[in-house]
């Protein structure tokens, strides 16, 4: 028997439409109720939607569908599974590799800033995923030097801060090869006036000069002038998804921001990619502060444990890992009957 193909120009095969596809033609008929219809053969395409197997499409009339050559249906099945392939999950490995050289520019990034190659740096993600753990190690490391000598070149400022605040705080850090990270201190991008003073810290013109245009009993006392130039670099690490914000006035202002610096988007959007995002961490040494026996047989513990709990944990971050961390060390016959009773959410 000659072997038969069709295009379907407009077709149903229960919820899947169906306008343009090719298949194998096994033939055509009518229902008692007088709907036509063609059967093609499923099992030798890639469509989603179409079960592996013969598939009887519904089709309004004969125009439905044309006749086509088994070259023409050889030629687009071909390109259909060359997408497909495209398409398939990527493999653990693949995911890992992803995430990871994201969080290595990250690396890159924070140490340019150090060395002054790089002046302002916005990092953007989700809690609990290593931004800020990334940034403070990679300055740790290339301040060494400093630290010898006793001298300290870069700070971490963590909460709310005033406009006079952060205006202190950068005069303080003005140097050249100084670094300011300010992390979770989201009030400033809700702030007129620090949102100005924070744009003009991250200028990109030659020279960066920053002005508290007010009377300040407060510089005055501490002898802070109402003028500087700002030589140091700036790393803003927040939760606050730049790209996601709807109010037109921040909007504007982020993105004066964002054009002032180099911004990187962390997000991990499924719960299996923050897993692996942890696990990288994890695994890189995050838990040798605690001075187990066997930190490897603590690290894979706690993955396995946050890995087993999935939804019912109270939150998939490292933070997490820390906490299970803290109840290894108090109680390491018994940490995860306590870790049920503290890291679990209830009635779950």
């Amino acid at each position: 028997m000659v072997e038969q193909y069709i295009r379907i120009n407009k077709g149903e095969y229960g919820r899947t439409l169906l306008s343009g596809e090719v298949f194998p033609f096994l033939g055509h008929g009518r229902t008692p109720k007088g709907q036509m219809y063609v059967t093609v053969d499923g099992s030798r395409v890639n469509i989603p939607g179409i079960e592996p197997r013969r598939c009887r499409v519904k089709i309004d009339s004969v125009s439905s569908y044309t006749p086509v050559s088994k070259k023409i249906f050889l030629e687009e099945t071909k390109a259909t599974e060359a997408v497909a392939s495209l398409e398939q999950p990527k493999t653990q490995d693949e995911r890992m590799a992803e995430i990871q050289q994201r969080f290595d520019i990250l690396d890159d990034m924070a140490e340019a800033c150090k060395e002054g190659t790089v002046r302002a740096l916005i990092l953007s993600g989700p809690p609990g995923i290593g931004k800020s753990y990334g940034v403070t190690t990679k300055l740790e490391e290339a301040s060494m030097f400093d630290s010898l000598q006793n001298v300290s070149k870069w700070e971490v400022v963590k909460g709310a801060t005033s406009g006079l605040g952060l205006y202190k705080k950068l005069y303080q850090y003005s140097k050249a090869g100084s670094v300011i990270v300010f992390d979770d201190c989201d009030t400033v991008l809700f702030d007129d006036l620090s949102l100005n003073i924070l744009k003009a810290a991250l200028d990109t013109g030659k020279k960066r000069i920053i002005q508290w245009n007010t009377e300040s009993r407060v510089l005055d006392r501490e002898g802070i002038p109402d003028k500087f130039e700002f030589e140091g670099a700036v790393i803003f690490i927040t939760n606050v998804k730049f790209d996601a914000v709807k109010s037109k006035k921040l909007r504007d202002h982020l993105d004066a921001l964002m054009s002032r610096c180099h911004y990187i988007d962390l997000t991990i959007e499924s719960v299996a990619d923050k897993m692996l995002r942890i696990k990288q961490v994890i695994e890189k040494g995050m838990l040798n502060q605690y001075k187990f026996e066997d930190v490897k047989q603590v690290e894979h513990d706690i993955v396995d444990y946050m890995e087993r709990n999935g939804k019912r944990i109270q939150e998939l971050s490292l933070r997490m890992a820390i906490k299970l961390a803290e109840l290894i060390k108090m109680r390491p016959q018994d940490w995860q009957s306590v870790a049920d009773v503290t890291c679990i959410k209830r009635g779950l």
